[in-house]
């Protein structure tokens, strides 16, 4: 198993975005370890900072900031520059989910969603983009098997993963004669609160988890995955064998997967599928 510290990190720029918990805050916290220059942001400020205040030596640039808003993205990149002058790794983490049947759904919920997991990652690559290129450096997408394979009472959070998908694998083509690297990460489901912060059928918050989170991945796990990724310059990065497992049935015997994760996203907890 590689180890993080032989990864490359130190006195890399990196900018992470929902930083504050989960697993930005996991990957932000390996990263300082390595003494990698990060950059953390996210909306609540306070919960950066407490993070920060464990690694008292580390050159860490805290900026509060919401990915579904274009000038705050534009921030984000125009402090990290001023900062330390270029950015070498930028990983759009920030992302919702959601929780319902479309034909129940709010539409300001899809469109939340889109503007803070696809608008996010559109916005903060587009202005970081001239200084990843003059690092030949890499840009990371945070994703999903639901970027992969549509999947039920998700259609909002299946939505802006497969546009996600579609921005960063044409953005690859683009700039293939230009060494920048692009990966999408795919993690399991991860232990975290996304799925607390998860959005209904009326935008409200569902509080508690449809999963047990002690049988999912970490989010320590997740993030070295991460960022041995990003180290080996990996294209894209399906972390768990059912997810493998998905994609590839998926392409093969698409109707009969369909009729698997429907059945699988039925067994939740409170199931809004019927």
């Amino acid at each position: 198993m590689q180890k993080i510290r032989d990864m490359g990190f130190e006195r890399k720029v990196v900018v992470v975005t929902g930083a504050s918990s989960g697993i930005g805050e996991a990957i932000c916290r390996q990263l300082l370890q390595q003494s990698a220059r990060v950059v953390m942001a996210a909306r609540n400020i306070s919960k950066m900072q407490q993070i920060a205040a464990d690694f008292e030596e580390a050159e860490v640039l805290i900026i509060e900031a919401d990915v579904s808003k274009k000038s705050d993205c534009e921030k984000i990149i125009h402090e990290t520059v001023g900062s330390f002058g270029g950015i070498d790794v930028l990983i759009n983490n920030a992302g919702i989910s959601m929780r319902a049947i479309f034909e129940n759904l709010d539409l300001n919920v899809i469109e939340q969603l889109m503007a803070v997991n696809y608008w996010g990652t559109v916005y903060c690559t587009h202005y970081a983009l001239p200084y990843l290129l003059k690092s030949k450096g890499s840009v990371v997408g945070v994703s999903s098997i639901a970027g992969f394979q549509g999947l039920p009472a998700r259609t909002g959070y299946s939505s802006s993963k497969f546009a996600m998908h579609g921005f960063l694998n044409t953005l690859r083509v683009e700039t293939m004669k230009q060494d920048l690297h692009v990966m999408i990460a795919c993690p399991g489901f991860t232990a975290s609160n996304i799925r607390n912060t998860a959005l209904t059928a009326d935008g409200k918050q569902q509080g508690d988890t449809p999963l047990e989170e002690g049988k999912l991945m970490t989010a320590e796990e997740v993030a070295r995955r991460i960022l041995s990724g990003i180290a080996r310059r990996k294209r894209t990065l399906i972390m768990t064998m059912q997810g493998k497992m998905t994609v590839f049935l998926g392409k093969l015997f698409p109707a009969w997967v369909d009729k698997m994760v429907y059945n699988h996203m039925k067994k939740e907890k409170n199931s809004p599928l019927k």
